[in-house]
């Protein structure tokens, strides 16, 4: 496999859905265990990406998700209902998101009817 140019190695980088972490080095970051990660993956919140070894590799948005997940069981809350309350406010944010998008006036429309 031929070298990646500079430019898209960064690219890569700033890619909140790229796969750049190992189990290990994912659970480190959010302060859980790699048994945390594996159930929460078995639970279907996150499913993370795999090398050409087999091995899990997740992305940033993925250990956001993560985190909140591992805050809400800290807190008491089971994994399975941890798992959906994430899933839940990640739709909300999303369904937020887009309605705002189609709120906004189109370009070139002053958002007054005539």
């Amino acid at each position: 496999m031929p070298p990646e140019s500079p430019s898209h190695a960064t690219d890569r980088l700033d890619d909140d859905d790229y796969p750049a972490y190992t189990m290990g080095r994912a659970a480190e970051m959010i302060g859980a265990t790699p048994g945390f990660l594996r159930a929460i993956g078995e639970a279907r919140l996150i499913t993370p990406l795999r090398s050409e070894g087999g091995h899990r590799r997740y992305s940033r948005y993925q250990l956001r998700i993560a985190a909140r997940a591992r805050e809400l069981v800290d807190s008491g809350t089971p994994i399975e209902a941890a798992c959906r309350i994430v899933i839940l406010e990640d739709q909300l944010e999303e369904a937020l998101r887009l309605n705002e998008e189609l709120r906004r006036p189109a370009p070139g429309r002053s958002g007054v009817d005539s």
